[in-house]
């Protein structure tokens, strides 16, 4: 069974897609297409801007999404998936990829749930951290054991689980999971508490604009970040999009559903190769890649 897995935010680099932007009209096509739905040149920013510029969710969110899809369109018959997976945002671009969305359609709800997103983070300040060497059940536990606003959001890997939550919720956390063994607790630099209850006003918008865009029958499964499972009913499909924002993204579940299911290999299309990492924890002898294409 061969997967093709999608990046999340934290994957963004200056001068990224620009390769493909110079080298194929197909992709030129699509990039411009972007510029022309978001309303200002994503592409100067992802080809020339700053680090802080593709900082911002409101072009992060965007910038990834296109550079995974643009990239899986111009591989033609070379993108021939038996599954596909995202992780976070990545969702959305292997949902476009597969053919259950349009590219444009995708584009506008991951701009829409980027504005959401940021909108709800200033709302209220928040923040996540990366919790490492400990065992899920254990942070699972302490979590619901602080008295303020922390939950696991992301199950990346055997030992490595990000929380979410308020400030004071992720400092308490980080405070009794290091007593409780974890090797290191890490802040990490994002703008909110994504994937907790604290984005609930930007569940709300998204649920919105999800309902009232197309969806079709993609042409392949997705393993979906809720469930962990594969999934090509739409009404479920479209449901766990709407909870994937409070909701935790089920990586390792993920990734332990796909093996069981008779994963072979596992190509990651987008910037970076976090994916092919967190699969090598789970089991090494699976051979990854990372997507490209010869000019």
């Amino acid at each position: 069974m061969k997967a093709f897995v999608f990046p999340g935010q934290g994957a963004q680099y200056v001068g990224m897609g620009k390769e493909l932007y110079d080298n194929s009209p197909k992709a030129k096509e699509l990039f411009e297409k972007a510029n022309e739905i978001l309303g200002f040149r994503i592409t100067d920013l992802m080809f020339n801007g700053s680090d802080e510029d593709l900082k911002q969710t409101k072009v992060t969110q965007p910038a990834i999404f296109l550079h995974s899809v643009i990239l899986a369109e111009v591989m033609g018959a070379d993108f021939n998936p038996d599954v596909v997976a995202g992780h976070s945002l990545g969702e959305f671009s292997a949902l476009v990829a597969n053919k259950t969305l349009a590219f444009e359609d995708g584009l506008r709800l991951v701009s829409q749930r980027a504005l959401a997103m940021q909108e709800a983070c200033e709302m209220e300040a928040s923040t996540m951290a990366a919790i490492i060497g400990l065992e899920d059940e254990v942070v699972v536990k302490i979590c619901k054991e602080i008295n303020e606003t922390v939950v696991p959001a992301n199950f990346n890997c055997p030992g490595q689980l990000v929380i979410s939550g308020s400030f004071k919720g992720v400092e308490m956390a980080c405070e009794k999971l290091l007593e409780a063994g974890a090797k290191r607790a890490l802040p990490l630099n994002v703008g909110g508490a994504f994937h907790s209850p604290l984005m609930e006003p930007a569940r709300i918008k998204l649920a919105s604009a999800i309902e009232n865009t197309h969806f079709s029958q993609g042409i392949c499964p997705i393993y979906q970040n809720v469930s962990g499972e594969a999934m090509t009913d739409l009404s479920a499909i479209k449901e766990n999009l709407v909870k994937q924002l409070t909701a935790p993204v089920k990586w390792t579940q993920i990734m332990t559903n796909m093996i069981a299911d008779g994963l072979t290999d596992l190509t990651e299309v987008g910037p970076g190769n976090v994916l092919q990492g967190l699969l090598k924890k789970v089991d090494r002898k699976i051979p990854t890649s990372s997507a490209s294409i010869a000019f």
